[in-house]
């Protein structure tokens, strides 16, 4: 029951706040004349960061280098554990289009603002569709703005890391953009599937690893970057957990 009681008033706070958050993120979209909508996007994620502060019982470490010049894009790619990764990552101060499912954007009001905040859709049973997802994320890369992927493509059920897709790498490479890893752990019970209740997170942390450059490299490394992309995440899950890479590892039989 206090479970369920905690749950309601931290739902209607975030309700409060996306009824503040969407007129005034339309009004700021009416006036940003920049190509990546920059300035409507950076004021979307904020919401995000709101919503993880009024939870009172998730509690947020952030590391690694969060200083990076936004507007010298990344291709920034992210393990996937809960709906939570969402508002954590949003924490962040920089500004990055998110690749997210076609379904996401049909959501009244939180849908809308993804479309007023330029991020991008994807529909994975349509080819046409990802290809309108490249071209997309290309014209954010070219007008300085970063693109972020979840490359497992779901949220993982057991808290392993699931397998890579490569298409995060491929543009990486040909638009010779470094890729960021992020890694993230503890939001597995911040907000479980299929349930409305929000769950204790006493240590939740994300850590912004070193840049992967790409220079030089061509459409033969793609899997080599993939590899080493997440392999470096697996690490650091590693380290965090204290178990064997093997352990955490959903490819590892």
């Amino acid at each position: 029951m206090k479970s369920a009681i905690k749950s309601v008033f931290i739902w209607s706070a975030v309700l409060g706040l996306i009824a503040i958050w969407v007129p005034v993120l339309g009004v700021v979209r009416l006036f940003d004349r920049d190509p990546a909508h920059y300035r409507t996007g950076r004021l979307f994620r904020k919401l995000g960061k709101w919503i993880t502060k009024v939870n009172p019982e998730w509690s947020i470490h952030i590391s690694g280098n969060t200083e990076v010049d936004d507007r010298k894009p990344f291709i920034v790619v992210s393990n996937h554990l809960s709906n939570a990764d969402i508002p954590l990552i949003s924490n962040l101060p920089w500004e990055m289009k998110w690749i997210a499912k076609k379904e996401l954007f049909e959501v009244p009001l939180s849908g809308w603002m993804m479309k007023m905040a330029g991020d991008i859709p994807v529909n994975r049973r349509d080819p046409r569709s990802q290809i309108s997802t490249l071209k997309n994320a290309v014209h954010y890369l070219r007008n300085n703005c970063s693109v972020m992927f979840f490359p497992e493509g779901t949220r993982s059920r057991s808290g392993k890391l699931g397998r890579f897709t490569n298409g995060a790498f491929h543009l990486a490479i040909r638009e010779q953009v470094p890729v960021l890893p992020l890694v993230i752990d503890g939001t597995q019970d911040c907000l479980p599937k299929n349930s409305w209740k929000f769950g204790r997170a006493p240590e939740i942390r994300l850590k912004v690893l070193d840049p992967i450059l790409v220079e030089g490299l061509g459409s033969d490394d793609v899997d080599e970057l993939m590899k080493k992309t997440r392999a470096a995440i697996l690490d650091q899950l590693s380290e965090w957990r204290q178990q064997p890479t093997a352990e955490i590892d959903a490819t590892t039989k």
